[in-house]
């Protein structure tokens, strides 16, 4: 008879188990699938402890395995859980307010478990934009250290903790101090943003994607409207192209009439984001345009607009922020996959 099931008024007490070894102020646990593995999280050792159950879901039956630290992240978590495949955790504390999430490279073991990023300091001190390839599986990041744009290879479409290294194209030819980097639909341009130069740099790819293939085409002279350009993007036909400059903290759009041929830009008009960030850096849309994002180094978040009409920046009005100031303090560079269901900063 399952009648009960859920029903918590006929719930009896039946055993305990003690983790006081492990953790003295445990404040959530967790199962996996199967309930052969218990997770305990607690501030005392700002940790997840991960024990065996030969029993399925019989607490009694529970020894101690490992543990993994979240000191880094947050000095007091509270609960802990998973995805439906034990791929992916999930930790909250208290001390920053914030959700982290972590990867796991086998499925359930906390020893696996990695912090959802990826160090490009063996390649740029100074990394200032980013952005993915159309299907996710490439990264590209552009460094002002040494003035370069860094490719790499993603084994997880959109998962840059899965990001190996693979190539640079040197820029510092055209700017010395590379700031925001986009491409076309088909990755065969892309464009660099420079602050040093007041310059939206054009390039050709004739192999799309693939840096080692790129050559300077032209540029677009962005002096008269900010002399600090940190940043750049396009609408999805190329017609539209925006730029983001720190001087005047402003987005501005401007009308190509040939699409992704900076050459043909035309100034249209600004958008203030000052009253949000100070230093924005870098600036996206969602995939249809009515929703608009900056990232900046003043207030270290993500600033997110709502468009009434799409593309249109006269329109935006702003919606919310996120925190980004426990990972870094100094944000320069943002990217979406297409459904929105990862952010890159």
């Amino acid at each position: 008879d399952h009648s009960g099931n859920y029903d918590v008024s006929t719930a009896r007490f039946t055993q305990s188990f003690s983790v006081s070894a492990q953790e003295i102020t445990s404040n959530g646990m967790a199962f996996n699938d199967t309930g052969s593995k218990m997770y305990v999280i607690g501030g005392t050792g700002d940790d997840v402890n991960e024990y065996n159950l030969s029993t399925p879901y019989d607490i009694s039956t529970a020894s101690y395995l490992q543990v993994f630290s979240v000191s880094t992240q947050d000095t007091n978590p509270q609960s802990v859980s998973f995805n439906s495949d034990g791929t992916e955790m999930y930790i909250v504390g208290t001390t920053n307010d914030t959700v982290h999430e972590y990867t796991l490279s086998s499925a359930y073991n906390v020893s696996t478990a990695r912090p959802s990023s990826v160090s490009v300091s063996s390649q740029d001190s100074g990394p200032n934009g980013v952005v993915y390839n159309d299907d996710g599986t490439k990264m590209f990041m552009v460094g002002s250290t040494n003035d370069r744009v860094y490719e790499y290879n993603l084994s997880t479409a959109y998962n840059a903790t899965t990001a190996t290294y693979s190539q640079s194209f040197l820029v510092s030819g055209n700017d010395g101090v590379p700031q925001g980097i986009a491409f076309n639909g088909d990755g065969t341009k892309m464009y660099m943003a420079g602050s040093n130069s007041d310059r939206i740099n054009e390039y050709s790819l004739s192999t799309g994607f693939d840096v080692s293939t790129a050559a300077y085409v032209q540029n677009l002279f962005i002096n008269p409207q900010d002399t600090n350009a940190t940043g750049v993007t396009f609408n999805g036909d190329g017609t539209k192209m925006y730029m983001v400059g720190s001087t005047n903290d402003r987005v501005y759009e401007y009308d190509l009439s040939t699409g992704f041929d900076v050459s043909t830009a035309v100034y249209l008009q600004n958008f203030s984001v000052a009253a949000q960030e100070t230093a924005p850096n870098d600036i996206a849309f969602n995939s249809d345009g009515t929703k608009m994002y900056i990232i900046g180094s003043t207030s270290d978040n993500v600033v997110q607009y709502n468009l009434s009409s799409a593309y249109d920046v006269a329109t935006a009005v702003y919606s919310q922020s996120h925190s980004i100031s426990t990972q870094d303090a100094t944000a320069q560079g943002i990217a979406f996959s297409p459904d929105g269901t990862k952010m890159l900063m």
